[in-house]
């Protein structure tokens, strides 16, 4: 963790700022609520606590200070006087700040004596509510909190009180005898002192109870057993905070209501290598699947802004790519047309993701060949015939030959515009090491593979102990084998959606690595 804080003098304004406390949720980024992240994005101040999920910042101005002011059980803390100081000075000097921690700030998250110090010195706040572990967690584990055949309520509990009390102020007796679920957050390391105590106060020894630890993220791991036994089964484990401890009958339905880590890729780290402003569509899927994703992009692509030849006389248009696609459009408002300029002339797709592209700008392909390749579209474009016949190509710089030399061969005279380039994107050694770690790399053009090679990360990520391979398609495969690797997948269709169905076939048949068979979480 960065060093902790120090104030430094900041001019008081006439009207001191807004503070925010802002419930980021359990880990999910899915589960942070639409309010925090409107003020993630707008405030000038976040100060954010360790458990906040890991992209819970991205949304943030480029211009905003953003302060960690982390906690976590066991490790550094970030002393509370000091970040309420910090609250207070950023507001005082006007500027708006957000608090962002994990779950709920109010539910075992400081937030009420955040509230009550800025009260105290007349700043204006707000509170944002999040979902709070000791909910998502044991959801996320199959566990529902209350049932109506099981448990009429639930108590939420702190596993780690105050350590300044002189002893500890919670009924014991009288929470072993609350007729319904009990959920224990931060409580781990006193997880034995909770279970002597509840089966002292005359909670069943044989009750069921689980532990989840890092619920709702692909790390998620959850144990079960009594209340006599938990704790002994949750050190062999090796269970760690962040965890949530749920005791009661509700702890018995997992078996029945499991579902997070059934989903096809949980347990797998897997490492998307597309350009960053592609990336995200097929990190969100990957992740809705259960992976943990790896954004490290090997690649960019900048925009060369070249100029369209008149369009009168093309008869055939190519776009070979979705950022051709893109860039096509932007030159054509660029220059001032627009697709009335395209009127008769014949739309030619590479594949499904470049048409439908295409079609959300309003052209629709006329041809667009089964195999998503430069000789299959040349193919499906077919014979120039017996007239001359124009073919434009909208595509990368320093592209393959197969499209404009096989539409040569059927007779057309080819315009070949580079739209845009495709440029490395620096890679350190973090991330070079996090590819080496992860289950599987996903390559989704040749120039992802050329260019994690020319950074180093290729020879780490391919052979036996390393990850495995996983190729959009016959062209990628092909320039992997130019770099001397051989993916151990290959997308049969070649689109996003075929290469994230080769991975789940993959994954069924192979265990995450560092494992002897499927993740498995009792």
């Amino acid at each position: 963790m960065s060093e902790t804080p120090t104030p430094t003098p900041i001019a008081e304004a006439a009207t001191p700022g807004t503070v925010y406390l802002v419930g980021a949720g359990p880990g999910d980024p899915g589960l942070m609520t639409a309010r925090a992240l409107e003020l993630i994005a707008t405030v000038d101040v976040v100060l954010y606590d360790k458990l906040i999920p890991a992209t819970a910042l991205d949304g943030a101005r480029a211009d905003a200070e953003l302060v960690d002011v982390g906690k976590r059980g066991g490790g550094e803390q970030v002393p509370q006087e000091t970040t309420e100081a910090l609250l207070v000075r950023h507001a005082l000097a006007g500027r708006t700040v957000a608090r962002v921690k994990g779950g709920d700030p109010f539910v075992f998250g400081r937030g009420g004596e955040e509230a009550q110090r800025l009260r105290a010195q007349g700043i204006p706040f707000e509170i944002v509510p999040g979902v709070t572990a000791g909910i998502a967690g044991p959801a996320y584990a199959g566990i529902p909190v209350t049932h109506r055949d099981h448990a009429p309520g639930v108590a939420f509990v702190t596993g780690h009180e105050d350590p300044a009390k002189p002893e500890s102020t919670i009924d014991w007796p009288g929470l072993a005898a609350f007729p319904g679920t009990l959920v224990f957050y931060m409580g781990v390391r006193r997880l034995p002192e909770i279970a002597r105590s509840l089966i002292a106060g005359g909670r069943p020894a044989s009750e069921p109870v689980a532990v989840v630890q890092s619920g709702t993220v692909p790390g998620q791991r959850v144990v079960r057993g009594t209340l006599e036994q938990i704790a002994e089964v949750a050190e062999a484990a090796g269970i760690k905070a962040p965890a949530v401890t749920v005791v009661g009958a509700v702890a018995g339905l997992r078996d029945e209501l499991r579902w997070f880590e059934d989903r096809p890729l949980f347990g797998r780290t897997v490492a998307v290598t597309r350009a960053r402003a592609q990336a995200s569509g097929l990190a969100r899927r990957l992740r809705g699947l259960g992976a943990e994703v790896l954004e490290t992009p090997t690649i960019r692509t900048r925009s060369l802004e070249a100029e369209l030849p008149p369009l009168d006389a093309v008869d055939v248009l190519a776009v070979t790519s979705p950022n051709g696609a893109r860039e096509l459009i932007a030159a054509l408002l660029r220059s001032g047309r627009d697709l009335r300029d395209l009127y008769g002339t014949m739309i030619a797709a590479v594949g499904p993701g470049t048409a439908r592209l295409l079609r959300e700008h309003g052209l629709l392909a006329d041809v667009v060949p089964e195999t998503f390749t430069g000789e299959a579209l040349a193919a499906a474009i077919g014979p120039a015939g017996d007239r001359p016949r124009r073919a434009l190509l909208a595509r990368a710089a320093a592209a393959g030959d197969a499209l404009p030399d096989g539409l040569r061969a059927a007779g057309f005279e080819v315009a070949d515009v580079a739209l845009y380039e495709t440029v490395a994107e620096p890679l350190d050694e973090d991330a070079i090491a996090a590819i080496a770690a992860a289950d599987y790399v996903t390559f989704t053009s040749a120039s992802t593979a050329r260019f994690l090679a020319e950074a180093g990360g290729l020879a780490t990520a391919d052979g036996a102990a390393g990850p495995r391979l996983a190729s959009i398609g016959p062209v990628t495969t092909a320039a992997l084998a130019e770099l001397g690797a051989t993916p151990a997948v290959e997308a049969t269709e070649a689109t996003i959606d075929g290469l994230i169905a080769a991975l789940i076939d993959d994954a069924a048949e192979h265990p995450a690595r560092g494992t002897s068979g499927p993740f498995v979480a009792r």
